[in-house]
């Protein structure tokens, strides 16, 4: 054990930090249409130091970040994803599941895994040849995932979370022992010069915070 740290933050900066933290979150939005504009040295590899610095299970750190930039590997992996998302759309999706979809205006298409000029694959870590059983494991790999998503923003860089699924193409695509299990894929860089967004609204906090 050691001493925990200080935070030294004075509480009359506490509300306008968070305020502006709080802010800067609310204007992020998951983009689809990507610039292959480059992304600056040394920005991702930050954003991964952010993601890797997240609360786990018994400290078991059950991620993997596997960042593809080579251009034949993220051709292949566009083949692959819209494959299953060709089944998805035309087999595995109920009418329902289709019809919340719809007004995101999203298909089986996925040009961004090839032009986005990065593309994290996020893996679970599961017991396997020398790893130690993991506890609370997706719950741990969503808060990394939450962290990393907050620090590429913070950097000025466009996201988004694409699961296709099942993602059990990943661990041959990218060479991963069986015991890593795909959890979601993240297309990062810039938006393209005239990319949209849907006119999604966020619910109220009246709707999704209870106090007691």
């Amino acid at each position: 054990m050691r001493p925990a740290p200080e935070y030294g933050v004075p509480p009359e900066a506490a509300l306008p930090r968070v305020r502006d933290f709080a802010q800067t979150m609310i204007s992020r939005r998951t983009v689809r249409e990507f610039s292959d504009r480059p992304i600056p040295a040394g920005v991702l590899e930050q954003a991964l130091r952010a993601a890797a610095s997240a609360p786990s299970g018994a400290n078991r750190q059950p991620w993997r970040f596997v960042v593809v930039t080579d251009p034949a590997v993220k051709r292949r992996l566009r083949v692959a994803a819209e494959a299953e998302e060709q089944l998805f759309y035309e087999r595995r999706a109920s009418e329902e599941w289709l019809a919340a979809l719809a007004p995101l205006g999203t298909d089986a298409s996925k040009p961004f895994l090839e032009v986005a000029p990065a593309v994290i694959v996020v893996f679970e870590v599961h017991r396997g040849p020398g790893t130690p059983r993991p506890y609370y494991v997706k719950e741990s790999v969503g808060i990394a995932v939450g962290f990393l998503l907050a620090a590429l923003h913070q950097a000025g860089l466009a996201t988004l979370t694409h699961t296709p699924s099942p993602m059990r193409f990943l661990n041959e695509l990218l060479d991963r022992p069986p015991e890593e299990r795909g959890n979601l894929i993240v297309p990062v860089g810039y938006p393209a010069q005239r990319a949209t967004v849907p006119a999604v609204t966020r619910k109220p906090l009246s709707e999704v915070v209870v106090w007691r």
